[in-house]
């Protein structure tokens, strides 16, 4: 038995039940902060950080052990009623949380010691947990600094430690608990198409009548299509082990913020795929962030408008038509149009914003740098954080709507496909090759007007009374060869545009399995992978989104011409 083998799954166990672990101890801890009277929660903590002790002692890992026996020394305290549960200690736990959620991927990487700031917050965990009983609790100083400490001692860190995305919380990731009904019902179907297969080939070899054979072969394919079903289900995880994170980033931007905020949650058990939890993780935190940095409005500015002193932020999600919708909004004071519109002009996204519906000029918060801060503060003003939003909906092949009512709230809207490994694709043909782009995506096709054969790049048609500009597919993959006597446009729209892209021929939509381009092409201007066609050859999938850039990028001067 290759015992190293073996202890390696074990460590990987240990490092997805920590990361589960002390993910149910701050949400304990959290929740004691509204009822920190309730040992049941106090109770949970304890048994937490007593587990995550045994088992970095069983394993050999002193470091995080020692940590959290220090830990488990003042909730001991606490539980026996000989210290009170006070905010200051709380949040001590929490900076405890932070550094085990650093410590346990780091022990497993082979760094099993702790930094200095973490070795200080021991110390005074050390301390809290050695005072007389009912003595005053640490100072509130003392408690933000030791928190400053853990999460990096430096005070934008400090603003959201919970956000970071350590290798603990990547390890929740890649390790998934599969209903077992599931997998076996994937046994079943691997079962019967070997059947179907043995049949198939006995009946070739026996030179049965076709129609016998494509009725087997038939057969077959309705099984191969049903472990596709099967397993791609395996791989979809529910969104509320993601956004459980969110309360403590909530949590935590509204104290360096000055304000008074909570998250709702709903749709919690709407399930995705799990690559598409991995990517959207970064992109919702800088939602969050903003949501209650630049939303919500201070305890005071909500008190004068008559509303509640405490902002609420809600993350919700639902399954609509084959699509995840995720949805983040808060009831603070709504987005400001004239200094959006200001900004817009400044920076020169467009020559008179103010003429822009409301949807359009709102999405232009979604570009690089663009911000309308008045100061940069431990997490604003630097033009740096939305921008990431839109990208990882655009590479995740979704769409991204912003709504907002001043004084009321502003939503921000998500439509994301619930897989990335498959998708139902359109099939057109370029110079000889198979390009396929995703289904849902194109609106409509038509022939090329004979005037445009000019073999120029990119242009304007006038599509029932509305301008489209239009992309040449053959000059962006093929310059210089020669064009056919006959092309095509294909229609397709990300958001609220819509633009053509100008095709040799159209071949038809079917369903693609996506595969990774490589380290080589990754990042191809235009190409977003690679899928493999019946005949064996390989085709690339269009990236609609910077194909549609392109071509609203050249409207301008197409529409001067």
């Amino acid at each position: 038995m290759d015992m190293d083998f073996d202890f390696g799954a074990i460590l990987q166990v240990f490092r997805a039940e920590a990361t589960e672990t002390l993910a149910s101890v701050e949400d304990a801890l959290l929740a004691m902060e509204a009822a920190p009277g309730d040992a049941a929660l106090l109770d949970a903590v304890f048994r937490g950080i007593h587990t995550l002790k045994g088992d970095a002692s069983n394993l050999g890992f002193p470091a995080v052990a020692e940590f959290a026996h220090v830990t488990e020394d003042l909730l001991d305290r606490l539980r026996e009623h000989e210290l009170s549960v006070t905010p200051p200690r709380l949040e001590l736990l929490l900076a405890a949380v932070d550094v085990l959620r650093a410590a346990v991927p780091a022990s497993l990487d082979g760094a099993d010691e702790l930094d200095g700031p973490a070795r200080a917050l021991q110390a005074r965990i050390a301390a809290a947990a050695a005072e007389p009983s009912d003595t005053a609790a640490p100072s509130a100083r003392e408690v933000d600094a030791a928190a400053a400490d853990a999460a990096g001692a430096s005070a934008e860190g400090a603003a959201a430690p919970a956000d970071r995305p350590a290798d603990a919380e990547r390890a929740r990731i890649r390790t998934l608990r599969v209903d077992v009904e599931k997998l076996d019902r994937t046994l079943d179907l691997v079962g019967e198409i070997a059947i179907a297969r043995g049949r198939l080939t006995q009946m070739l070899e026996e030179g049965r009548p076709a129609a016998e054979v494509l009725a087997v072969h038939r057969e077959a394919d309705r099984l191969h299509m049903d472990l596709q079903e099967v397993v791609m289900k395996l791989r979809m995880v529910p969104l509320g082990p993601m956004v459980r994170p969110y309360h403590r980033t909530v949590r935590d931007v509204a104290h360096v913020c000055g304000k008074q905020a909570r998250l709702v949650v709903e749709g919690a058990d709407v399930e995705v795929d799990t690559s598409i939890v991995e990517q959207l993780r970064e992109p919702l935190t800088h939602l969050v962030r903003n949501a209650v940095d630049h939303g919500l409005e201070t305890p005071e500015a909500r008190a004068e408008a008559g509303k509640d002193p405490e902002g609420t932020v809600t993350f919700s999600a639902r399954h609509e038509a084959g699509s995840v919708v995720i949805q983040m909004r808060d009831d603070g004071a709504g987005m400001n149009r004239a200094r959006i519109a200001a900004r817009a002009r400044a920076a020169g996204l467009h020559p008179d914003p103010e003429r822009l519906a409301d949807a359009e000029l709102f999405r232009m918060v979604f570009e690089p740098g663009f911000s309308t801060a008045e100061a940069v503060t431990e997490i604003s003003g630097r033009g740096v954080g939305l921008d990431v939003v839109r990208r990882a909906v655009d590479a995740l092949r979704g769409t991204l709507a912003v709504e907002s009512r001043e004084g009321e709230g502003t939503c921000i809207t998500l439509r994301l496909p619930l897989t990335l490994a498959v998708i139902e694709g359109f099939s057109v043909g370029v110079d000889g090759e198979t390009y396929v782009m995703p289904l849902d995506s194109v609106v409509e096709c038509l022939e090329l007007p004979a005037e445009r054969h000019d073999g120029g790049a990119d242009g304007m048609l006038n599509l029932r009374g509305q301008p489209l500009p239009w992309l040449r597919l053959r000059e962006r993959f093929c310059p210089g060869a020669a064009l056919p006597r006959r092309e095509s446009v294909v229609v397709v729209r990300h958001g609220e545009g819509r633009a053509g892209l100008v095709v040799d021929a159209l071949i038809g939509d079917g369903q693609a399995v996506i595969k990774p381009l490589g380290r080589l092409f990754d990042g191809l201007p235009g190409i977003a992978g690679s899928t493999i066609l019946g005949s064996g050859r390989v085709a690339l999938i269009l990236d609609v989104p910077s194909l549609m850039e392109d071509a609203l990028r050249a409207a301008p001067a197409a529409a001067a011409a």
